[in-house]
């Protein structure tokens, strides 16, 4: 029997075998280095974006604040379309009106899956609408949304909501102007809880206000830029102990249970009493009730705080952008007011019925939602690839303030709009932003606060805005005064039949 040689040689070659052992160690080291240098290097056929450095690409040039400002900057150098890399992560931001309506609109379906969040996921356990692919049970929670918060629906059947809380929110100004900003959020977050939990807000020391808003206050401080750690791209992060993100995030997701928790438990605790109400949560509850839940308890009642979230913050964000925006701009207050004069005088505030004869209001709407927007396979655009898990953001903000669409688009001119008489079709905050503004421009005045003992005017930042993807101004105050006696007289009037209408969602 032959034998091989102490040497380790091989027989059939002089060549020894821990030299071979070795070639094979270095070639698998080199495609190893090689495969782990790509990382955060851009495909040559990926848009253009700004220069990335290996394995973390562009992570060090997002900024904590001022992203929409970053991306119209990256815009206007790289091109309407450009890619971004965080990791071994794709990034496609769309600067483009155009390029937003072929990708996200004719190809829907290839963008409408959610990128995998690690820290909502691990918050939420996986139950948030927002954030989930679309899965079957995604379409039914989303069916929920589309047949209850239609316009139409809002139209024919929940507006009177919407008009008398509107009317409750300007008394409320009248008693506590210098409390414009919660109140402003007080509006809006009840009347969503009453459209969707059966359930009137009150006061600002309502269950459905306090801790609604703590909530929404902490889950703003993780949705911030670099509030995490790039986990999703480097999943190792996420196992390193005491991490402050961790402990913020265990809060978030305790105190967002308990608030879903003790919310269904107040709707039981009225139905077992046999209240049954008209809202969206007892119709589907009626429903599942008898034929079985398509969900878990956790899912459902996760779903109608998302609809809450939605419904409230959303709406008070644009809301409270355009009271800012009033504040700054007081010929503005003056045009809108001629026009709503001569249509409802000092006898009655505005109704949506007058929505066609008081065009300029909705020009006011559109251009706050322009000047402070609140929020796949493999698919190529225009020659550029876009890789099956590229993560695709839609720049509002940047789109909105290109200075070719939009000349000084920093300027608050609701002018650019005179031409789009009609709301969005689709777009129900418009319709309640419209019936707010309509009412508080009729009834106030509205400006920057003035110090009563020195006569100075307290300039408003109109960039004091957070950080966070869902884009809200930090607290202000202004000064609000009732332009007549007669008006005051007509809000005081409306007062006594708004709270008994919304009596019954108390």
């Amino acid at each position: 029997m032959a034998s091989f040689p102490s040497s380790l040689s091989s027989p059939f070659s002089s060549t020894p075998l821990y030299t071979y052992l070795l070639y094979g160690s270095l070639s698998l080291l080199a495609v190893a280095a090689y495969k782990v240098l790509s990382i955060g290097k851009r495909h040559p056929r990926m848009p253009p974006g700004p220069p990335t450095v290996p394995l973390l690409g562009n992570a060090l040039q997002i900024p904590k604040t001022g992203l929409g400002k970053k991306f119209r900057g990256w815009a206007d150098q790289y091109g309407s379309i450009f890619s971004l890399t965080i990791g071994p992560r794709n990034i496609v931001v769309v600067c483009d009106r155009k390029a937003a309506n072929a990708m996200l609109d004719k190809k829907g379906s290839i963008y409408s899956d959610r990128p995998f969040t690690y820290v909502t996921d691990y918050i939420t356990h996986g139950d948030r609408l927002t954030m989930e692919n679309a899965t079957p049970a995604w379409r039914e929670r989303r069916a929920i949304v589309s047949r209850n918060l239609s316009p139409k629906i809002l139209d024919e059947k929940h507006f009177r909501i919407q008009e008398a809380e509107a009317v409750l929110f300007m008394n409320n100004v009248l008693r506590r102007p210098e409390r414009m900003f919660d109140l402003a959020r007080l509006y809006t977050a009840s009347v969503a809880s009453t459209l969707i939990w059966g359930q009137r807000t009150k006061d600002l020391d309502s269950f459905w206000y306090k801790e609604f808003y703590e909530l929404m206050d902490l889950w703003v401080k993780i949705e911030e830029a670099g509030a995490n750690p790039p986990m999703d791209e480097f999943p190792i992060l996420k196992w390193i102990p005491g991490a402050a993100w961790k402990k913020r995030a265990d809060k978030c997701s305790k105190m967002q249970n308990t608030m879903w928790t003790t919310a269904r438990a107040i709707i039981d605790k009225r139905r077992a009493r046999g209240d049954k109400r008209d809202c969206f949560i007892d119709t589907k509850l009626d429903e599942y009730e008898a034929k079985g839940f398509p969900m878990s308890q956790h899912a459902f009642n996760n779903l109608f705080g998302v609809l809450l979230e939605a419904g409230a913050d959303t709406t008070a964000n644009q809301i409270l952008t355009i009271i800012l925006a009033l504040a700054k701009n007081p010929e503005i207050q003056k045009r809108a007011r001629k026009e709503i004069d001569a249509v409802c005088g000092t006898d009655r505030a505005p109704l949506f019925s007058d929505f066609k004869q008081l065009p300029y209001v909705n020009c006011i709407v559109k251009e706050g939602m322009r000047w402070r927007p609140t929020f796949t396979p493999d698919d190529e655009y225009e020659g550029m690839l876009i890789p099956k898990g590229t993560t695709v953001f839609l720049g509002a903000w940047a789109i909105h303030h290109d200075d070719k669409l939009y000349p000084n688009p920093e300027d608050f001119n609701p002018d650019r709009f005179l031409n789009h008489p009609k709301l969005a079709h689709d777009y129900s905050v418009e319709r309640n932003m419209w019936r707010i503004a309509a009412k508080l421009l009729w009834a106030f005045d509205i400006s920057e606060p003035v110090n009563p003992k020195t006569g100075e005017v307290t300039s408003l930042d109109v960039n004091a805005y957070n950080s966070a993807v869902l884009l809200c101004p930090l607290p202000f105050n202004v000064d609000v005064v009732p332009r007549s006696k007669e008006h005051l007289a007509c809000i005081e009037r409306e007062l006594e039949s708004a709270e008994d209408f919304m009596a019954q969602w108390d």
